[in-house]
């Protein structure tokens, strides 16, 4: 079977805590274990020809959990970048940060910024980490960018589209990679949890249930091989429409 290997692919990372618990471990446990699957989903992801990689690493509603599990997750996600720049510079990875990235404390974001300007020139795959983001908040802060430029005489109300309106998102940087043609989340959740709603209109959808830390790129291909197997009609009729038109006499289509 030929794979149709999707441009961009976004994952929900769940499942640490669970998978951690299920074996007496603490919930931060599963964190460390996910974090380290990270670094072999983006290769088995820059190998298949994804274009594009968006990773949920941390939501604005996990700003809930306890002080003590974020502070482990901002030390993992300290300890990658550090470990694997090298690594995804050799590989022409471009690394972004999309969300409300000032709530971070200062070592955090410095280190952010410092791999993401090492990277910015490279042009193979376009990983983005989404940190404390919620795809409400990014489209209501979208407006209000929108609403300012309108008081200052750059738009006027009746200028937005659908278009106009991407040029204001977190993703505006993808261009046309930032469209979703993958969304998968793992641990067995079926639901999209606030992560790239508008980008992800149109994606498809696999659920597995797998957890994070055991999620490995057999599951990744699993994945995109079921992906493979559906036809995206974006609300068209896809190539089964005129039959089915056809076998249905207008009568009925009134009934």
């Amino acid at each position: 079977m030929s794979l149709n290997i999707p441009k961009h692919i976004a994952i929900v990372m769940d499942g640490n805590g669970r998978w951690a618990q299920r074996r007496g471990h603490p919930r931060v446990f599963g964190h460390v274990r996910g974090s380290a699957r990270v670094r072999s989903i983006v290769k088995a992801a820059d190998q298949m020809g994804v274009r594009a990689l968006s990773l949920y690493a941390f939501s604005t509603e996990n700003w809930s959990r306890p002080e003590s599990e974020r502070r482990v997750l901002w030390r993992l996600l300290k300890k990658y970048l550090m470990r694997d720049a090298d690594d995804l510079h050799r590989q022409n990875v471009r690394l972004r940060v999309i969300g409300e990235v000032e709530r971070l404390d200062a070592d955090v974001q410095a280190i952010l910024r410092s791999v993401v300007e090492r990277l910015q020139n490279n042009s193979g795959l376009q990983l983005t980490f989404a940190v404390t983001y919620g795809s409400r908040l990014e489209l209501a802060r979208a407006a209000q960018l929108f609403a300012l430029d309108c008081e200052r005489g750059i738009h006027r109300p009746r200028d937005m589209n659908e278009a106009l309106l991407e040029k204001y998102l977190w993703t505006s940087e993808l261009g046309d990679l930032a469209e979703v043609d993958l969304f998968i989340r793992t641990s067995g959740e079926h639901r999209m949890s606030n992560f790239l709603l508008w980008q992800a209109a149109y994606a498809e959808c696999v659920f597995i249930e797998t957890c994070w830390p055991d999620f490995d790129a057999k599951d990744l291909a699993r994945a995109v091989e079921e992906y493979s197997k559906r036809e995206r009609r974006f609300g068209g009729v896809g190539s089964a429409g005129p039959e089915f038109t056809s076998a249905v006499s207008g009568d009925m289509l009134l009934k």
